[in-house]
């Protein structure tokens, strides 16, 4: 049942019992040992906003995730005891009023008999949480210099006192005859919004002492220790949508008749990551606007979604456009705006920075999402289901912005349509260093293994993005409004860029197959050669040439033989003959190492093997898109694109029967170790809990029930 987040009266406000939104690892849903010690409650708070609580064992990092306007985060890390949530459910509140404080409150445990010391305490930013991770912040002393980004703290050298005071959370310690309390305090180095976060404790059973920033929490006997944990923000709040508003009836009926306690546990994480004002990528790394992932969705929930949340994507994208008529990637909020309009300002010390620190940062280095905008505007455009006066209404308000993204597409793509060689393909762009910036989601460092032209960009959303021109063109003609400028032309250059798939074919005959996946067997360390091996002698090589499409084009236009995932979208997006559509499914059934699929796993993000050791190299360095993970973005791409055909098929069987194996159906992405012979599934470190591509296999549970 969706809860009502209607206003409630202020004394309501002031005290709900909450139980977790979600949870994870779940009884009956999840094996808790592939978590290895990670656990997570998500939480409403009395504005319905996201309040993510996770404990991780292998760190003792405790981090609170409040997923409102500003991305918040309040993190410690516990010492010398196992940390784990306590008895009793969560409490929610609000005190002071509209601008006053939202509070939770919660119990952990700390087991283990001794002196437990907490520290690290960083209150601020979920982007700079991030950082501390990412740099091994974790590892330190707890004693050691609070971490503190240097954009903020050069500001703060050059401001003076009182900004020099905002850079660390100050910390006090009381006691009572029957309670201890610690308190860490921080406000926003603009100082107009703060956090508070509480630990106390029974006076009786345990004392908590404060020294060098670290409190020490002695227990009086051996039994474990239960803290009481506030954490509070006065920050502004997001409004929230239900599963109403979110989903079409079609499929509200069919999740009621289902009684899965799966398919709730992701209506729930869906809820949780849609407000009016946005939907956020996912919890608790990605808590706020990402262009790429709100686009993405919308086209792989058309089954599901109502027609309003179309509106809403595509509204929440053409505000934000830059000058240029680019789709912004994500935006910077909160501290996150403070600490780039900081590095603005250490540049080109302008007043008029200072005065709004936390206005809100675009960014725009992504290529792909500029042209994922005109696929979802189109396929609105063109439902039937939508009546002419709502479109109308709508491009009252949004037809400037959304001329300006087609016109930009137009203008991008007219090198090629003019001369189609593979160098005029739409390119990233380059960082300082001379590397490709890889502009599209496998915006790893290494996600395109160097190249310069995507596969995914040039044969998949630049073709879609052109077709989708055409279909605005006329459908603003039908409605009495006047067209695309520059659209005359637009079926002559999608004809021609119809044809960009030749620069990226791949095709190895048997000999050079067998040689390029020995010489990579031989990389490997020994168990998992000898894994693979033992694959091998099941699976056999192919007998005939290997054709596949490549991740990448390098700077000359020549393919970087990296097999990927990513033709899955094409076969999504576009009717492909049957001999192109037996050329993208072909990689997916074929078991790795000379194909994607793994039993057990899924299909790998990428398999490297014929590429060069230079390339392998890169992958081995940073995991995030390499063969060694399945991401459930792309396993949903392909089994709706499958599903959509109308029959089930041995492909559809193997993937959705791999993935139910590994047991992280639901998660962003996942991995795998090899001890003792066996493939094991693992969770990803950084993967998200609650990911908003990943719960498209909500559309992907429908379409299946369907077939």
């Amino acid at each position: 049942m969706a809860y009502d987040w209607r206003p409630m009266s202020f004394l309501a406000l002031l005290l709900a019992v909450q139980a977790p939104y979600v949870a994870f690892p779940e009884p009956g849903l999840d094996d808790p040992a592939a978590y290895e010690g990670y656990t997570t409650r998500v939480y409403r708070d009395v504005a319905g906003n996201a309040v993510q609580i996770y404990l991780d064992a292998k760190s003792g990092r405790v981090v609170h995730v409040w997923a409102d306007a500003l991305d918040e985060s309040i993190g410690f890390t516990v010492r010398e005891a196992a940390v784990g949530f306590g008895p009793g459910e969560a409490t929610v509140g609000a005190t002071g009023g509209r601008g006053g404080r939202r509070w939770l409150r919660y119990s952990l445990t700390l087991q283990g008999g001794r002196s437990t010391r907490i520290g690290q305490f960083l209150l601020g930013s979920m982007r700079i949480e991030r950082d501390f991770g990412y740099a091994g912040r974790v590892r330190d002393s707890l004693d050691a210099p609070p971490f503190i980004v240097p954009e903020m703290r050069d500001l703060a050298r050059r401001l003076g006192s009182r900004y020099n005071v905002r850079l660390a959370p100050s910390l006090t310690a009381s006691r009572t005859a029957t309670r201890w309390t610690i308190r860490a305090t921080q406000p926003s180095l603009d100082g107009k919004n703060r956090l508070w976060l509480t630990l106390s404790g029974d006076a009786r059973r345990s004392r908590g002492t404060l020294a060098s920033r670290v409190a020490t929490i002695q227990p009086f006997a051996a039994e474990p220790v239960e803290v009481l944990v506030e954490i509070a923000t006065d920050a502004p709040a997001l409004h929230p949508l239900t599963r109403e508003a979110i989903f079409n009836p079609a499929f509200l009926r069919f999740a009621d008749s289902a009684k899965s306690p799966r398919i709730e546990r992701e209506i729930r994480g869906f809820e949780l990551l849609s407000s009016r004002e946005k939907l956020m990528a996912g919890l608790p790394n990605y808590a706020t606007y990402f262009g790429r992932d709100m686009l993405m969705t919308a086209l792989l929930m058309q089954p599901i979604w109502s027609d309003t949340m179309d509106e809403h994507v595509i509204a929440a994208a053409l505000a934000k456009l830059n000058p240029a008529g680019e789709v912004s990637h994500e935006e910077a909020l909160g501290g996150q705006a403070i600490r780039e309009n900081a590095a603005r300002y250490l540049q080109h010390p302008d007043p008029a920075i200072l005065r709004d620190l936390q206005a809100v940062r675009e960014n725009y280095f992504m290529v792909d999402d500029d042209y994922q905008l005109p696929v979802v505007a189109a396929r609105y455009l063109a439902n039937p289901a939508v009546s002419g006066t709502r479109k109308r209404e709508f491009l009252a308000r949004w037809r400037e912005p959304l001329i300006k993204n087609l016109t930009f597409v137009l203008r991008q793509t007219a090198p090629y349509a003019r001369q189609p060689v593979a160098t005029n393909l739409v390119s990233f762009q380059r960082d300082a260093d001379g590397w490709w910036h890889p502009g599209s989601w496998r915006d790893s460092r290494v996600g395109y293994a160097g190249g310069r032209f995507a596969f995914d960009v040039n044969v998949v959303w630049v073709p879609a993005a052109l077709r989708g021109i055409g279909a605005i063109d006329s459908t603003l003609r039908a409605l009495g409004l006047p067209g695309v400028p520059g659209a005359g032309d637009v079926s002559q250059a999608v004809e021609t860029w119809r044809g960009t798939a030749r620069h990226f074919e791949v095709a190895l005959a048997p000999a050079a197959v067998e040689a390029r996946i020995h010489a990579k067997l031989a990389s490997l360390p020994g168990a998992e050669r000898v894994y693979w091996e033992q694959v091998l002698i099941r699976s056999g090589f192919p007998a005939d040439t290997l054709r596949f499409l490549a991740v990448s084009l390098d700077s000359a236009g020549r393919p970087i033989p990296v097999m990927s995932t990513d033709p899955a979208m094409w076969l999504l997006l576009e009717n492909l003959s049957p001999e192109r559509e037996a050329l993208v499914l072909r990689p997916f059934a074929l078991p790795y190492p000379v194909g994607l699929f793994v039993d057990g796993l899924g299909p790998l993000v990428a398999n490297d093997a014929y590429a060069t050791p230079a390339v392998w190299q890169m992958f081995e360095h940073d995991l995030y898109h390499s063969p060694r993970v399945v991401w459930g973005r792309e396993v949903n791409m392909v089994l709706s694109a499958v599903a959509r055909r109308g029959a089930s098929t041995p492909l559809l069987d193997a993937v959705v029967t791999a993935v139910e194996k590994s047991g992280f159906r639901h998660a962003e992405l996942w991995s795998y170790e090899i001890a003792g012979g066996a493939l094991r599934p693992v969770r990803y470190g950084t993967g998200s809990d609650v990911q908003l591509w990943s719960l498209t296999d909500l559309a992907v549970q429908f379409l299946l029930e369907r077939l």
